[in-house]
């Protein structure tokens, strides 16, 4: 009973910042205020440098969410440094220091941010939040979750060629040359002969060899499986509704289509391949018109391979988010938003439960990353 106890604790941690600092989450901010008239810093000067820090911590927590986040709170800076109560829940002095040598009080804090605040401050600042009812934007939104069923690895392909040239050259050449001479006279008889010969022989031959050749590698080809994900759908129309969308599951807009956007053509490439055919994605753009839907939020959600969490002892799995989401009122779609590739890890006590936190961990930041930058780019 008490390992029971001791492993639901470790999840309890292990799964609190993926899920609990969702809504509550810690930042630093350091300030510095320079002052002048007096020898040591006054409390109005403190208290400036108190505020300015606490701006800082903010400022962190959007740079660390990403470039989207950082530009979203840009358009909401002012509102926020005008009600910082309501953003901070609470505020920790780590470290002070006054200079009375250079006139200058630095403060640097730890304080704990009010995230379901902050969210609420961007929606309310998005086109999309301040546009009436009646005229809201249709979005629908097609994730494919999916994990690797077989990966098709080719041999290397290696031709060689060896060219041989070969040259042989002979020359042989012989004389022979004779004369025979007979003299009669009175009493005698003489004969004389000569003879010569000259033989001459050459030989040369040349041997060359070239060798030559190439490697050939071939990129390995992955088929998928389609991993469960029903749940998924409750996070996307979530965060896409919460950002001021009129949102329905693409499964209900299919019969609304002409027969042009397939759940199942778009499931099919995805098993194949990382991107829809170009055949799929004419369709849908048809099929969303025919429907009266301008936005697709759509991607693939990869799920990796199984491993141990060094800190925990528990179940690990990382899921890779490629998400999109298109644009089809005009002639030419367009993306309008992106987010990937970018990974997200997940835990827990069984293979199970460790890829559906990762799961949704992975579709919560990829719509909010996308919310984001629909946000900042004052999408209707």
């Amino acid at each position: 009973m008490q390992v029971m106890i001791r492993i639901g604790v470790i999840l309890a941690i292990i799964m609190w910042p993926a899920y609990g600092q969702a809504q509550v989450q810690q930042a630093k901010g350091k300030a510095s205020v320079t002052y002048e008239g007096t020898a040591t810093a006054t409390p109005e000067v403190k208290a400036k440098a108190l505020r300015d820090a606490q701006v800082k911590a903010i400022e962190f927590h959007y740079a660390e969410a990403g470039e989207a986040e950082a530009a979203t709170f840009d358009g909401i800076r002012d509102k926020i440094v005008l009600n910082l109560d309501r953003f901070i829940l609470d505020s920790t002095t780590l470290n002070e220091e006054d200079r009375p040598d250079i006139r200058q009080y630095t403060v640097v804090v730890r304080v704990t941010l009010n995230v379901a605040n902050l969210r609420n401050a961007v929606k309310s600042a998005s086109t999309v939040t301040s546009t009436a009812p009646s005229d809201k934007s249709a979005l629908t939104f097609l994730f494919v979750s999916r994990q690797t069923a077989s990966v098709k690895v080719y041999d290397a392909r290696v031709y060689q060629r060896t060219d041989r040239n070969m040259t042989d050259d002979q020359t042989t050449s012989a004389k022979q040359k004779g004369s025979e001479g007979e003299v009669i006279g009175k009493a005698r008889m003489s004969t004389d002969g000569s003879s010569s010969s000259r033989s001459a022989r050459g030989e040369s031959s040349s041997v060359s060899t070239e060798s030559g050749g190439s490697t050939v590698l071939k990129a390995n080809e992955s088929t998928w499986r389609l991993v469960p994900s029903s749940n998924l759908n409750q996070v996307f129309t979530r965060i896409f509704t919460t950002a001021g969308f009129r949102v329905a599951e693409a499964a209900y807009v299919e019969p609304l289509s002409g027969g042009k956007l397939s759940v199942a053509a778009v499931e099919e490439d995805y098993k194949s391949g990382n991107d829809l055919k170009s055949i799929t994605l004419q369709n849908i753009a048809g099929g969303l018109r025919n429907a009266g839907v301008p936005y697709l939020a759509f991607g693939t959600l990869d799920v990796g391979v199984l491993d141990k969490d060094p800190a925990s002892g528990l179940w690990r799995v990382a899921v890779t988010v490629n998400a999109k989401i298109l644009n089809v009122a005009s002639a030419i779609p367009e993306n309008v938003a992106a987010v990937g590739p970018v990974q997200y890890s997940g835990v827990g006590p069984s293979e199970d439960e460790a890829r559906t936190n990762a799961l949704k961990l992975a579709a919560d930041s990829a719509a909010r990353e996308l919310v984001s930058q629909v946000t900042n780019a004052k999408l209707r």
